[in-house]
């Protein structure tokens, strides 16, 4: 494991650790009656940022799940699944990055934030664009790889 890896493993973890928490600890604040104001938005944040890293990380190392019932049984189509799937996967979040690019560039000089505690939504559609490419350049490196064998 890289050391770029290991920082971005920890990266997403602490901020999948922080949505768990902050959502405990709001569900603990409304039961006693001391609820914590904007929490949602946070674990959304929190969120997002884990899932990003969790994307990027699972396409990279190609940790997908993939059905292999058709293609352990014909080689040929084996061949071709594994060009298929990181193209179609690269083309897939292509289409995906294309879109939330559109959409940020239609508003982001609209200052967007969110409503209760005024987190810009233009930096968590840069945290998503940033990923869907992220998600982009590896199904091509995958497919660089298997390419390559």
């Amino acid at each position: 494991m890289t050391a770029l890896h290991r920082i971005g493993v920890w990266i997403g973890g602490a901020a999948l650790l922080a949505a768990t928490a902050i959502d405990t600890i709001a569900v603990i604040g409304r039961n006693i009656g001391l609820p914590i104001i904007g929490s949602i938005e946070l674990v959304q944040t929190a969120v997002l940022v884990s899932g990003v890293f969790g994307l990027i990380f699972a396409t990279w190392g190609e940790e997908h799940a993939r059905v292999r019932i058709l293609t352990d049984r014909l080689p040929r189509a084996g061949a071709l699944a594994d060009i298929i799937g990181p193209l179609s996967m690269a083309l897939f979040f292509g289409c995906l990055l294309t879109g939330s690019l559109w959409l940020a560039s239609d508003l982001w000089s609209g200052h967007e934030r969110s409503e209760v505690l005024g987190i810009p939504w233009g930096a968590l559609r840069l945290t998503a664009n940033l990923g869907l490419a992220g998600c982009v350049l590896a199904s091509l490196a995958v497919l660089f790889r298997r390419t390559q064998r």
